[in-house]
């Protein structure tokens, strides 16, 4: 009898416990299911790179109020990097720039 008592409470706390268990593990967090909008696309760490100076010009463009192209860009013009890479900086850089300058102009 006495284990009755003890066994049921417990039987009927672990029941009221699984569903919540079960959908803490079925749940995705935000950033799990959406790759977001300013991660570079895979490639190389100059490619990746290059992404990140388009966002962070385009940044800096619309807060200057400048002219919102990234081919006028400083880093655009003046890549960072020498030989054959440049077009491939060039290209992820205007990736970048133009994730960006679409982000601001969804008005999220």
């Amino acid at each position: 009898m006495k284990l009755t008592r003890i066994a049921m409470p417990l039987i009927a706390v672990a029941l009221m416990g699984a569903p919540v268990l079960a959908h803490a593990q079925n749940t995705v967090s935000p950033r799990q299911d959406v790759q977001d909008w300013n991660t570079p696309p895979a490639g190389t760490e100059p490619s990746q790179q290059a992404f990140r100076d388009g966002l962070e010009a385009a940044r800096l463009d619309r807060a200057a109020k400048r002219k919102i192209d990234a081919k006028s860009s400083h880093l655009y013009v003046h890549p960072p990097v020498k030989g054959d890479a440049r077009d491939a900086y060039r290209q992820s850089f205007e990736k970048g720039y133009e994730a960006q300058i679409k982000h601001d102009n969804s008005g999220m």
